[in-house]
C-alpha cells in the first residue's frame, strides 16, 4: 500500500472556495467567492543550513554504515521511491535494514563502496507550513576502489520531505530519487 497519495491535497490546496468576508467583493449569484492563499514563507538561511547539514549527516550514515545515526534521522513511517527500483522502503526500520544488508554486501565484496556528493548550487529548500520542509537537489555518486581515483558512476535528483518534530528535531519522512543518469566515459 502506498501512502504518497495524501500529498496530493497539499498540491492543490492553494485555491479554495469560501463565502465572502467583510471587505471582499461578493461573487456573482450562484458562484462561490474565490479566495487565494499565499504560499509558505521562504526558508530562512538557518533552515537551509540545517537541512544541508542533515543531508550530509544522512549520506555519511548511509555510505558509512552508521546504522544508529541513520535510524535517528528516519521517521517510522518513512517511504523511499526510486526511479530505477520503485518503492524500496515503506518504513524507517525497513530502510535501515536495507542499508544494513548493503553494508554486509560491501564487506563480502559483493558490492562496491560508494560515496555521494551534493552538486554545489543545486539544493533548494521549501517550507511546508505545519509539516516541515522539502529539500530538492542534484547529487553525484562515486565508486570507491582502493588505490584508484573515485569513479563517477551516476547523477540523479532527489526530493526529500523532512518532518519537524515537536521537540524541534527533524526526521526524514519521504524520499523520491529520480532522473538517474549513468556517467559517460570521460565524465
Amino acid at each position: 500500500m502506498t501512502r504518497l497519495l495524501p500529498v496530493v491535497p497539499l498540491l492543490i490546496s492553494g485555491v479554495t472556495c469560501a463565502t465572502t468576508t467583510p471587505g471582499e467583493a461578493a461573487a456573482p449569484p450562484g458562484a462561490a467567492a474565490i479566495r487565494l492563499h499565499p504560499g509558505a514563507e521562504p526558508p530562512s538561511p538557518e533552515l537551509v543550513a540545517q537541512l544541508e547539514e542533515l543531508d550530509l549527516k544522512l549520506f555519511d550514515a548511509v555510505f558509512g554504515c552508521r546504522l544508529d545515526t541513520l535510524a535517528s534521522l528516519i521517521a517510522e513511517d518513512f517511504e523511499f521511491v526510486h526511479d530505477k527500483w520503485g518503492q524500496t522502503a515503506d518504513s524507517g526500520p525497513a530502510f535501515v535494514e536495507s542499508v544494513r544488508q548493503g553494508c554486509e554486501k560491501q564487506k563480502t565484496g559483493e558490492n562496491f563502496t560508494a560515496r555521494r556528493e551534493l552538486v554545489p548550487g543545486t539544493m533548494t529548500v521549501h517550507v511546508l507550513k505545519g509539516y516541515g520542509a522539502m529539500q530538492m537537489g542534484t547529487h553525484r555518486f562515486f565508486a570507491l576502489q582502493p588505490g584508484r581515483p573515485d569513479r563517477l558512476t551516476e547523477t540523479g535528483k532527489f526530493i526529500d520531505l523532512w518532518k519537524k518534530q515537536q521537540d524541534g528535531s527533524w526526521k526524514l519522512a519521504r524520499v523520491i530519487s529520480y532522473d538517474h543518469r549513468l556517467a559517460q566515459a570521460g565524465d
